[in-house]
């Protein structure tokens, strides 16, 4: 018990040093939230400054934070990080996702799936049908595409029905949301396991997991209770959502089989892997082909091929037609990837100067726990910035040097924790709150009794499911 007291004191002792670093990060971190919420500059900026800042007060040369920011100090001994290493773990993903996204909205696969669940349910289950629409859509697709599409479907079923708009659009909003923070291969969740060595194939299971109840209550249970605060008629609404709802024109809508297949070939592949790395071991065929297929890279890759040819080839796209569904497919999220790379390069730096070691030697020192000291970082950074990424990438790299002593299973909770808290809140500087304002007709006072609850909603139920899980995994 002395042993254990005497540690933790030394490991709490503070130094000079140690201010210095704390003043650094902060420094760091203001410049990026001020560039971002006041200055009203590009996060990509806004961590290349924060990066800057944070290194010269934490005492390292020009030439360090360059070698940090780019690879990472620790190169020479295999633990490069920085902002090369995360766009090689992360961008391709993001990339290959994107691929398979927009096939599914060009040829109308994501608009077949939600038409034919909400055609073949009652009244009373429409709230749970667009939960389940959205989140089997906001599987492959960016949250902003997955809004495009699901708007005009949940207006059109509002008009029709005569329902308040909010008690189907939150129950639609939270099944985007949530698979969006929660799951990869959408960004934030690939950032937070990258950052943290997490595996993909666990952390996808436990937040498919952990999304069903989460979007339960924060969608059609929550939905009455905040419905009033939006209006309750649909009438004077627009239904186009945009032109990325429907099959171009030549083609016909791929079948629902078909949509299916491509949407969960990559997920059923990652949950493969992971199942195979817990029950088998290496040398055995079935494992090594499964570990195979169930790469993050190879999975996206044949859920790209599959979208090609069951969503493009399938529903009568030429060659032509293919390549340039492809290349629109990519320039949207040039900025996303600039973001994500940025981001490691500031993770990096973080790393490098000592700052990430410090923050774990204190949160040791007072048995903080390492889920809930991720889940609080990002909701400060998520508050302040209004960017789920910038919080996700922040929070990861604050609490890494936490993170060599957890179990696999406590790693991927790590990565689910810090990915519920980067949707604490949605507010006036996040892109989503005014994107839900103007598709449904809200006020600002509407919109922030009715989708900034259902986000904060989420990182809670999302944390508390974590915190469950950890004492079980």
């Amino acid at each position: 018990m002395q042993s254990t007291v005497a540690a933790a004191v030394q490991a709490a002792a503070w130094s000079g040093h140690d201010t210095r670093l704390v003043v650094a990060a902060v420094l760091g971190i203001v410049v990026v939230v001020v560039t971002v919420s006041w200055a009203k500059l590009n996060p990509f900026i806004a961590l290349l400054l924060g990066s800057a800042v944070l290194g010269l007060v934490a005492g390292l040369s020009v030439q360090d934070i360059v070698a940090s920011f780019s690879i990472g100090l620790g190169d020479a001994d295999g633990t490069a990080g920085g902002a090369g290493k995360t766009f090689a773990d992360v961008g391709i993903l993001v990339a290959l996702g994107a691929v398979l996204g927009r096939f599914l909205a060009d040829s109308g696969g994501a608009s077949e799936i939600v038409d034919r669940i909400v055609a073949k349910v009652p009244g009373r289950g429409l709230p749970w049908a667009l939960a389940g629409a959205a989140a089997l859509v906001g599987l492959p697709l960016f949250f902003e595409i997955g809004l495009v599409l699901i708007v005009p479907i949940v207006l059109l079923v509002a008009k029709r029905t005569g329902r308040p708009v909010l008690a189907l659009g939150i129950p639609a909003l939270a099944g985007l949301s949530v698979l969006h923070g929660f799951v990869p291969p959408h960004p934030g969740p690939l950032v937070a396991i990258a950052q943290l060595n997490a595996d993909l194939g666990r952390t996808l299971g436990f937040g498919l997991l952990l999304a069903i109840p989460t979007v339960i209550i924060a969608g059609p249970l929550l939905a009455p209770l905040v419905s009033r605060f939006g209006p309750q008629d649909a009438s004077h609404l627009p239904t186009s959502g945009g032109d990325l709802g429907g099959a171009e024109e030549g083609t016909r809508r791929p079948s629902l089989a078909a949509t299916l297949a491509v949407v969960l070939l990559p997920v059923v592949l990652m949950l493969a892997r992971a199942v195979a790395e817990i029950v088998s071991s290496k040398g055995n065929a079935v494992h090594d082909l499964l570990f195979a297929l169930g790469t993050p890279l190879v999975a996206l890759l044949l859920g790209a091929i599959a979208a090609i040819l069951l969503l493009g080839l399938g529903v009568g796209m030429d060659r032509h037609r293919i390549g340039s569904t492809i290349d629109a497919s990519l320039p949207p999220i040039a900025s996303t990837l600039l973001i994500i790379a940025a981001g490691g390069g500031f993770k990096q730096v973080l790393v490098d100067a000592k700052v990430g070691e410090l923050v774990g030697q204190q949160a040791a020192a007072l048995s903080l726990s390492p889920l809930i000291l991720g889940w609080l970082v990002a909701v400060l950074i998520r508050v302040a910035t209004g960017s789920a990424t910038v919080a996700t990438i922040t929070a990861a790299g604050i609490v890494a040097p936490l993170a060599g002593d957890l179990s696999a299973n406590h790693l991927a909770l790590l990565a689910l924790a810090i990915g519920a808290g980067s949707l604490f809140f949605s507010h006036v500087n996040d892109v989503g709150f005014w994107l839900v304002k103007q598709f449904f007709g809200l006020t600002v006072g509407q919109t922030l009794k009715s989708w900034s609850v259902m986000e904060t909603v989420i990182s809670v139920v999302g944390l508390l499911g974590v915190l469950l899980l950890s004492t079980v995994a």
